[in-house]
């Protein structure tokens, strides 16, 4: 096979061409693009401890231990299209969880660490997985889910050296399914994305055009794997391109994510606006040594940029996709492509795809997009169908944008209600759901509101009318605040609760959100 860094720099079509037909192939193997066809010797990862000890894990390392897993997943009855569950932080077992069950053709389905049993159930239960493997200081999350079978990475891993390693390996091809994972969704349960092996092309093209990633670089996206910018990028991409990554056990601080760069000399970065935030509002004393920093999640705030620019070293590029495209508009770092940051730009298309505006909204043209790989939703033909243009031709990703005679493409707002909190997307018909299921809420509404800090962008907000007899009061408001962070989600729940008499609807009685978000309240 070719190697892709031997190749003109600005031949971006012969590349996208390459990498088309590495991934798309009808013979295509997933566990050895991610990790069979690198060498024994290079690293994989490097795990960075909250003590800022590194651990390394070596593609070799990675190959023997998944074979092993492999081995005992399938003398469980784990096989082909079977999805199962993984609910783990950023540790080796997560990577070799992950090219286990790709060795035997399972699909993976990424839980959130901070989820609540109320998240992990909708997903479990919508995927329809029959396993799931966790850590133990999250078993408790999964206990009372009909029909699962849960097993613990650290017991898992002990036993592991008796175990023979797998030989055979299941070749899904292009088309086969490795993950699906779950929108945050704004109507109804979030919907689940089924994730091809084709989609490392669309990988490789990101890190190497938008992200600049080079074999030299010490590279750290700092999003978690349980959301798809984390999965995609952090993990998927840096194994199929054989590049090390940098992966923190510890919880985000600003002050860690400092010590981090500095320690390991990241030069790479990616991360959440709500991160550089974070660094601006600690401080950064002294030069790091950064050559790119990239931002996604979340429309790039301008001064950051400046922030970037003057503190960090280097300016931060604004990088734009979803769960159902990975990034697709990037103000890209790579020389052959890159050009000078526009104010309020998130860029142009990545190499591989092309995108316009259709009634007002962000589209990608999947007949002039070689790499696009969403084909729908898994279960629903109906939502699937109103992602595209009757024809077809156009994903409309419901975010409604513009586009300058330039070529560059700007973020106005979003046609839907989904909320963008730190980097992450909260779907509000999900939360309020589950404050539904209080006794003491008649009616609920949830809405994204700027964060008055100015950290996370937005914060969830909820709009409750009480039950009858109920007193609304500052008590009941942080119950209900409590009851959506411990039964469904730490990062979904309402950071200020708001008592109304009742909620804004049109004559036919629906929810108007927007008022919500432009009311003027205490």
């Amino acid at each position: 096979m070719t190697d892709i860094d031997t190749r003109e720099e600005n031949d971006t079509a012969q590349l996208v061409d390459a990498w088309l037909a590495t991934y798309a192939d009808a013979s295509a193997d997933a566990a050895w693009l991610l990790c069979d066809r690198h060498p024994a010797e290079r690293i994989a990862f490097t795990f960075v401890g909250p003590d800022l000890t590194g651990t390394d894990l070596t593609f070799g390392e990675l190959s023997e231990r998944s074979r092993r897993l492999a081995s005992l997943l399938r003398a469980r009855g784990v096989g082909a299209g079977d999805r199962v569950a993984v609910l783990m932080g950023k540790r080796p077992g997560l990577i070799v969880t992950l090219l286990a069950l790709w060795r035997l053709g399972a699909v993976h389905v990424p839980l959130f660490t901070a989820f609540a049993h109320g998240a992990i159930a909708v997903r479990v239960e919508g995927s329809g997985a029959r396993l799931l493997v966790t850590e133990a200081s999250q078993r408790t999350k999964v206990e009372g889910i009909a029909g699962l079978d849960v097993l613990e990475i650290e017991g898992i891993e002990a036993s592991l050296a008796g175990v023979e390693p797998l030989v055979d390996r299941v070749a899904v091809g292009g088309d086969g399914q490795l993950i699906e994972i779950f929108t945050s969704g704004t109507t109804g349960n979030p919907k689940g994305v089924p994730v091809p092996l084709r989609m490392l092309a669309a990988a490789e093209s990101y890190l190497r055009f938008s992200l600049d990633l080079r074999a030299e670089d010490v590279y750290w996206n700092a999003a978690d794997p349980g959301w798809a910018y984390g999965l995609y990028y952090a993990l998927l991409g840096p194994l199929a391109a054989g590049r090390r990554a940098l992966l923190s056990t510890a919880p985000f601080s600003a002050a860690h994510t400092l010590e981090v760069m500095r320690a390991f000399g990241v030069t790479n970065f990616a991360g959440a606006p709500t991160m550089y935030r974070a660094l601006r509002a600690v401080g950064v004393p002294g030069r790091l040594r950064l050559r790119r920093a990239s931002s996604a999640g979340e429309p790039l705030d301008p001064d950051l940029t400046e922030f970037g620019r003057e503190v960090l070293g280097v300016g931060i590029r604004d990088h734009y996709g979803q769960t159902e495209l990975g990034m697709v508009l990037c103000d890209h770092w790579h020389p052959s492509i890159a050009r000078d940051p526009v104010p309020g730009s998130m860029g142009r298309p990545l190499p591989g795809f092309a995108l316009g505006i259709v009634d007002g909204q962000i589209a990608v043209d999947t007949g002039n997009s070689p790499l696009a790989w969403f084909s729908g939703y898994v279960g629903d033909p109906r939502l699937s169908r109103d992602r595209f243009t009757p024809d077809g031709r156009w994903y409309l990703t419901s975010d409604l944008g513009r586009r300058d005679d330039d070529g560059n493409f700007f973020f106005r707002s979003r046609s839907d209600d989904v909320i963008l909190a730190a980097g992450y997307r909260i779907g509000p018909t999900d939360v309020e759901n589950v404050l539904l299921r209080h006794p003491a809420v008649r009616e609920a509404a949830v809405v994204g509101r700027p964060d008055p800090d100015g950290v996370r962008g937005e914060q969830v907000e909820a709009f409750v009318v009480v039950a009858d007899g109920v007193t609304a009061d500052d008590e009941l408001a942080d119950a209900l605040a409590r009851h959506v962070r411990d039964t469904y989600s730490k990062h979904a729940y309402p950071r200020r609760v708001h008592f109304v008499g009742e909620l804004p609807k049109t004559p036919s009685g629906k929810l108007r959100r927007y008022v919500l978000r432009q009311a003027s309240v205490d």
